[in-house]
C-alpha cells in the first residue's frame, strides 16, 4: 500500500469516513505520469517526439481522452517539479501494485526514455534505477527496455 493511500485509510479509520477509490487511483496515476515527465526530462531537453510519446502513453494507460492526458500531464509537471525525488513517486504508487502493472510502467519510462531515438546516458542511469526501486532484476529491467525501446508498451 502506498504511504498515501496508508495515510487516507489511517484518517478514514479515525474519522470514520471512507476514502473514495478514485482519489488513491488518481494519486497513484498523477505519481507514474509525474514519473513518466522526469524521464522525459531527464537530458535536459524535451523533445517534441518525447512530448508526443508521453502523451501517447498516458492516454492509453491513464487518462480516456487527449484533453484529460493533457491536463494530468500538465498536474504531472508540476508535481515533479515540486517533488523531484523519484523514490518518493515511486512509493506513492506503492510496492504493493502488481508485478505486470510495475513492469507496464517501466516500459513505458523506457519508451519515453527512446522516444527521440537515443537513449541519454542520465534517462538510462534513471530509468535503470526505477527499474531497481520496483523491484526489479536487471534481467527483467533490460527485458522491459527491449518492449518499451521497440513500441510494445501494452496499455490495457
Amino acid at each position: 500500500m502506498s504511504l498515501i493511500a496508508r495515510l487516507r485509510a489511517y484518517a478514514a479509520d479515525a474519522f470514520g469516513i471512507a476514502p473514495p477509490t478514485e482519489a488513491v487511483e488518481d494519486d497513484e496515476h498523477l505519481a507514474a505520469t509525474a514519473l513518466l515527465v522526469h524521464v522525459a526530462r531527464a537530458d535536459g531537453v524535451l523533445a517534441p517526439a518525447e512530448t508526443e510519446r508521453l502523451a501517447r502513453v498516458v492516454r492509453g494507460r491513464y487518462a480516456a481522452t487527449a484533453e484529460a492526458a493533457d491536463a494530468l500531464i500538465a498536474r504531472a509537471s508540476s508535481f515533479d517539479a515540486e517533488t523531484r525525488d523519484v523514490a518518493m513517486l515511486v512509493e506513492m504508487i506503492g510496492r504493493d501494485a502488481d508485478g505486470p502493472e510495475r513492469r507496464r510502467l517501466l516500459a513505458m519510462a523506457w519508451s519515453v526514455a527512446g522516444a527521440d531515438g537515443a537513449v541519454d546516458e542520465f534517462e538510462e542511469a534513471l530509468v535503470w534505477r526505477l527499474g531497481k526501486l520496483l523491484g526489479f532484476d536487471d534481467g527483467a529491467i533490460a527485458g522491459a527496455r527491449g518492449e518499451g525501446l521497440a513500441g510494445r508498451v501494452p496499455t490495457k
